[in-house]
């Protein structure tokens, strides 16, 4: 049984798409490769106490990479884009303005 640590990775909120995201009150993690969308749904709102609505998930294929002469892939990953009750939100880093 994984533990909701365990399913939730780490969130991807430094790149472009993942900002895009945020305006529509969604949010990007890396997941494990094994969870479903209903284990992922459970995990979020017990981490982080809000509401989830709707999970879209998706298998990134691992990049061929050079390693001398051989080449290699780097692992598959699982992406989760999880969708927030509206006036819920997730915040990551200070966001605040100074």
């Amino acid at each position: 049984m994984l533990r909701p640590e365990d399913i939730i990775k780490r969130p991807i909120a430094l790149t472009e798409k993942a900002a895009r995201l945020r305006e529509e009150n969604k949010v990007v993690f890396e997941v494990d490769l094994g969870a479903n969308k209903i284990q992922i749904r459970q995990a979020v709102e017990e981490l982080f106490g809000v509401k989830v609505t709707d999970v879209n998930t998706l298998v990134q294929r691992g990049k061929p990479r050079r390693l001398g002469r051989r080449v290699m892939n780097r692992r598959n990953w699982k992406k989760a884009i999880v969708t927030l009750r509206e006036g819920d939100s997730i915040q990551f880093f200070d966001e605040s303005e100074e």
